[in-house]
């Protein structure tokens, strides 16, 4: 339905949510796909271009997952209107923090896919790099009352606690559960140790 290599124009060098994050997800979700029996084709595209609006999210401050969505059923408006529209539900269900779930495989597929990219190693590593683009404190805690969504005011801990900790619990295939156990556990053994070392722990 489309080309890795056309769908990486639509993308940014952004550490966070650049095309290297469309590659791992991409990876983790033909993982995912073939073993859940999932629609390759669909789960593919929905992958990559599942983040397109990003830039034009923090721009309107609006729901990227809605505006990649639409900005897909545009991209794709050569193919079966039918698969169109079960990539533009996949894209738009891939949300963390709002919006509807994703109901059909290959939504939960890329759900999945996109969440495990956000926990374990690579997880620890995109909440630094996004620390580092907005001059967040390196493993404070927000002050009590700060905005949430301000992103200058809350550090990679806050993320850890108020996301990241979370998105074990919200896998929905099989091996989306399996994949996220190990990487899970890593991660919360990292946060805990940057927690006892920034309060001055040996």
């Amino acid at each position: 339905m489309i080309r890795i290599e056309d769908a990486r124009a639509y993308y940014s060098d952004d550490p966070v949510h650049g095309f290297d994050h469309i590659l791992r997800v991409l990876a983790l979700a033909e993982h995912i796909a073939r073993l859940e029996g999932a629609d390759l084709e669909i789960v593919r595209a929905a992958v990559l271009l599942h983040d397109i609006a990003r830039g034009e999210d923090e721009a309107n401050q609006g729901d990227h997952a809605a505006l990649a969505a639409e900005r897909a059923r545009a991209i794709l408006r050569d193919q079966p209107p039918e698969r169109v529209e079960a990539v533009c539900q996949a894209i738009a269900t891939h949300r963390f923090r709002a919006g509807p779930q994703p109901e059909t495989l290959e939504a939960r597929v890329l759900f999945d896919a996109d969440k495990l990219d956000a926990i374990g190693a690579v997880g620890i590593a995109r909440a630094f790099a996004y620390a580092g683009r907005y001059g967040q404190r390196l493993g404070t805690e927000a002050d009590p009352g700060t905005d949430p969504q301000d992103p200058s005011e809350h550090a990679p801990l806050d993320e850890f606690k108020q996301k990241l900790i979370h998105l074990r619990e919200c896998m929905t295939t099989a091996t989306g559960r399996v994949l996220a156990e190990e990487r899970h556990a890593f991660m919360l053994a990292f946060f805990e140790r940057l927690a006892a070392e920034m309060r001055g722990e040996r």
